[in-house]
């Protein structure tokens, strides 16, 4: 009797249980494999990058900083402060400033002081570039080193230190008081130069203080104004968005200019009001086609429910294409009941055309994708039986950019029909959608994309497997 349970217990497993054993052990010999050869190429990657910022050429630099904008990466953010710190590179200063402005990351102040203070030992597009990223991180301790640097008159840098000194002095209330009083009265009682009093006149719309609004509605109002100013003028009261300015915003929107008309109606999106509201809708009905585009903008911006009829009405009558793109976004913004089924019926009516289908389909996802998703699939698989490439592709990137927030199973069991058995453009947005809605589950399926011959689906699988934990995981 022993005997007999002896044998049972040590007796080889059944083939079936044998075959699962090996195909486990080969699939563990492989994500292991592949797990330690992916974290040897990443770190080989990196080691080369850094050994570039510390003995490259301005040219590979250069180069490189366009590879990480392209990927989105800042994992070299503090060995380019180095760099910056330690180099009068006009090359690579310029490429760094414009890294880090692009971001809006800070870092890299006190070098940018440095080169508009010793300026004359730097190269002209360093100082133009350290003023520009003082601007664009908003570095309220430059403004008074800005003003210092308008007051000498240097013609070669008033542009972009006028664009400067407005955003770095909207980051503090009292200075950006004082910035406007101070670009008022160089607008007034100096010569800031025909060129550059747009700048100006933005640069006080940046600033954000009331204290511009005397100049800007003048400037406005003033028919024997150039247009271009009076526009630049309208769009500095909208971003300023003090009541005292919108007397003057209204009475343009019916002057016979029709450019400064469509400016003017833009410039009603940060107010409110009765009149503001007649304003807008009486605007849907103007001949030229910014100004309706600018009504479905301020529509947008202020989710104007009560425009939603006529919105619905340029969507789907005006003879102009860019009007119906923004009444469609504008339908997407305000995205209630009404908006939203309208946005449902321009997606599904197989007459319209595919631009305003795909669309409709984006602005539809966005808003409400969870009651929209079978549609969405039921039209993906009706475009592509009909070859419809165009409108096919267009609802696959809406499909790619489409998160989920209740059941997911109809979209998992989409994605893992394009991981599994797609085309490269479907595994792409497969994807997009599995890293969008963190269907970590589809490890296989993702895992099975690495090893695609196209590297490019190989690569961004690699780095959707990251995102998810999957290699962490297997690791």
């Amino acid at each position: 009797m022993k005997s007999k349970n002896f044998q049972q217990i040590t007796r080889m497993p059944a083939d079936g249980n044998l075959n699962i054993i090996i195909r486990s052990f080969f699939i563990f010999f492989f994500l292991f494999f592949f797990t330690g050869s992916f974290i040897y190429a990443q770190q080989d990657i990196e080691a080369s990058r850094r050994a570039t910022i510390r003995f490259g050429t301005d040219t590979e630099i250069v180069s490189l900083i366009q590879a990480l904008t392209t990927e989105k990466n800042d994992y070299l953010d503090k060995e380019l402060v180095t760099l910056v710190d330690g180099t009068r590179n006009q090359k690579i200063l310029s490429g760094i400033f414009g890294f880090f402005g692009e971001r809006e990351k800070d870092g890299l102040e006190q070098r940018a002081i440095k080169a508009i203070t010793e300026r004359d030992d730097e190269a002209n597009e360093t100082v133009l570039s350290a003023i520009e990223y003082l601007g664009r991180i908003k570095y309220a301790e430059a403004v008074p080193v800005i003003i210092k640097l308008l007051d000498t008159e240097e013609r070669r840098f008033l542009n972009t230190a006028f664009r400067a000194l407005g955003r770095a002095s909207s980051a503090d209330s009292a200075l950006a008081e004082e910035a406007s009083e101070y670009l008022v009265n160089y607008y007034e009682l100096r010569d800031p130069g025909d060129d550059n009093r747009r700048e100006v006149i933005t640069a006080i719309g940046a600033a954000g203080s009331s204290k511009g609004i005397p100049l800007l509605a003048d400037i406005a109002s003033n028919t024997n104004e150039r247009i271009p100013l009076r526009i630049a003028a309208l769009d500095a009261i909208a971003k300023i968005g003090d009541e005292e300015g919108l007397a003057t915003v209204l009475d343009c929107i019916s002057t016979n200019d029709p450019n400064v008309r469509s400016a003017a109606v833009s410039a009603l999106g940060p107010f409110s009001g009765e009149a503001v509201d007649r304003a807008i809708l009486d605007a849907f009905r103007d001949s030229y086609y910014r100004t309706r585009i600018a009504a479905a903008q301020a529509s947008r911006e202020r989710k104007f429910e009560a425009a939603v009829p006529y919105l619905q009405y340029r969507a789907e009558r005006d003879e102009v294409p860019n009007v119906r793109d923004e009444a469609i976004r504008a339908l997407g913004q305000i995205a209630n009941q009404e908006a939203t089924d309208i946005l449902g019926n321009l997606f599904t009516e197989r007459k319209n055309p595919d631009r305003i289908r795909m669309l409709s389909a984006e602005m539809l996802m966005k808003t409400a994708a969870d009651e929209n998703l079978g549609k969405l699939i039921a039209e993906l698989d009706e475009a592509k039986t009909k070859n419809q490439t165009i409108l096919y592709n267009g609802l696959l990137k809406v499909a790619g950019e489409t998160v989920i927030k209740g059941d997911k199973n109809l979209m998992e069991d989409l994605t893992r029909r394009f991981l599994r058995s797609g085309t490269i453009i479907e595994k792409s947005y497969g994807l997009d959608m599995a890293a969008n809605n963190n269907f970590a589950g589809l490890s296989e399926e993702i895992t099975a994309v690495t090893k695609d011959r196209n590297e490019s689906i190989a690569r961004k699988a690699h780095r959707t497997a990251e995102k998810l934990g999957i290699a962490a995981a297997n690791e």
